[in-house]
């Protein structure tokens, strides 16, 4: 992939690969686990939000608080917390978030009032807050550099598939057992999961299996990280691409936390039936994003500045598919069009890591992801079910989520601005000259 190009010197002979691939595997399929347990702990509250609303009397406005409040925790622990897991260590970090996470899952399960509630979702999002960044670093030492855009948002579209099963399995439960009990099998889960992946992945087993590129990177980088930190936000494009990826998941969020509520409403469906309608629209947005990498990856081998231009063009069509989406009558046409909108809606996941990678140096990245992970949680995640619980307070659900895509006209602006301004930024940084094969 020839826009994604590492900072590698000639001078340093890249040593030949002797990791086992079941440890690259075992690294992936892991890592991707604890993402699916992040966001089935960091959603689940989502399908219970009927019930939680029948059993408090709690208005849109405080049921998006409980969703808000994990992904406003990760935005502002997001960076502290990625530098001391990249002093550390990111293997040791990781099992210390997870687990923190899982236990705070099996509180919410205990709690005996909002509040109580609330405050168990804080720490959630403590725990999770670093895991995006570090885990994503973790897989890029392990692998090659050549399909960045691809592997990024498949590990991304892990949220998506995790918020699926937290909000099918949830709504299952809940009907089944109590929305307690929801709370409680993620919790047991997240702990199992922690425990594999402790005893597999270590710190000194990913020194001894970095992929060759990443060691040679780390070895031309490591006498000037100090100086390289200051790339986090030097640049014009870097600074789109942090803003870009954050605004264009403010619409993910949203639809994420009120798609299963919207369909209970509009619907008049059972929690499981709107789990499950709900389940199928966020499928759907995780082979978007996996795809849409792909495709951004094969156009941008020759052309880099397609980084930029694929994303622009997914957002336009998620933004008109979404907007016609919520103006329909219920039925499966609106489904069907609501899904052509999910298919496109996270198509700046993939190469917005991307970007960022392609932008900063790899001694940082664990820590220039934090900075993304920042932007999408604070300008995204948390942003879209705030803004839409508090419309719909005033003008009904439906009509709130027919508002949200319009913030990809911002998200399209903010591209077209990195992508202007792309070479001129990757040489302030000393990145390698990439070739445009226009």
């Amino acid at each position: 992939m020839a826009s994604i190009a590492l900072d590698t010197r000639p001078s340093i002979a890249a040593p030949r690969r002797t990791s086992p691939r079941w440890f690259v595997w075992a690294v992936f399929a892991l890592t991707f686990g604890l993402l699916l347990s992040d966001y089935m702990s960091r959603q689940v509250v989502s399908a219970i939000f009927p019930a939680l609303k029948a059993e408090w009397a709690l208005s849109d406005t405080r049921l998006a608080a409980l969703n808000s409040v994990v992904s406003l925790s990760v935005a502002l622990l997001a960076i502290p917390l990625s530098v001391v897991g990249d002093r550390l260590g990111r293997a040791r970090a990781v099992g210390a978030m997870a687990l923190i996470w899982s236990l705070a899952t099996l509180a919410s399960g205990l709690a005996a009032s909002y509040g109580q509630l609330l405050a168990a979702r804080v720490v959630v999002g403590v725990g999770e807050a670093a895991y995006g960044s570090i885990g994503l670093a973790v897989l890029l030492t392990v692998f090659s550099a050549k399909s960045r855009s691809t592997l990024t948002a498949a590990f991304l579209a892990g949220g998506s598939f995790g918020s699926v099963l937290g909000v099918v399995v949830g709504g299952a439960i809940a009907d089944a057992f109590g929305w307690r009990a929801a709370f409680f099998v993620l919790g047991v889960a997240g702990i199992v999961l922690t425990g594999l992946y402790t005893v597999t992945i270590t710190d000194r087993r990913l020194r001894e299996h970095a992929h060759p590129e990443q060691q040679v990177v780390s070895a031309a980088e490591s006498v000037e990280t100090r100086r390289r930190f200051l790339t986090l936000v030097s640049t014009p494009s870097v600074i789109a691409a942090y803003l870009a990826s954050g605004l264009h998941l403010l619409v993910l969020g949203a639809l994420f936390a009120w798609l299963p509520s919207f369909f209970v409403r509009d619907y008049a469906v059972s929690a499981t039936a709107a789990g499950s309608l709900a389940g199928l629209v966020v499928l759907v947005v995780a082979i978007g994003m996996i795809t849409t990498g792909a495709i951004t990856d094969r156009v941008s081998r020759t052309v880099p500045a397609r980084k930029w231009e694929a994303p622009m063009v997914f957002s336009f069509i998620a933004m008109v598919a979404l907007l016609l989406a919520f103006r329909l009558p219920s039925g499966p046409l609106q489904v069907g069009v609501l899904c052509v909108g999910a298919f496109f809606c996270a198509g700046l996941a993939g190469p917005a890591g991307a970007l960022v990678a392609n932008l900063t140096p790899s001694s940082i990245h664990a820590t220039a992801f934090a900075t993304l992970s920042l932007a999408n949680n604070l300008l995204g995640l948390a942003a879209g079910p705030l803004i839409v619980g508090l419309l719909a307070d005033r003008m009904g659900l439906s009509a709130a989520l027919g508002l949200v895509p319009l913030v990809s006209i911002a998200v399209i602006g903010l591209l077209w601005w990195g992508r202007s301004r792309f070479q001129a930024s990757l040489d302030k940084v000393g990145a390698p000259a990439q070739v445009d094969a226009r």
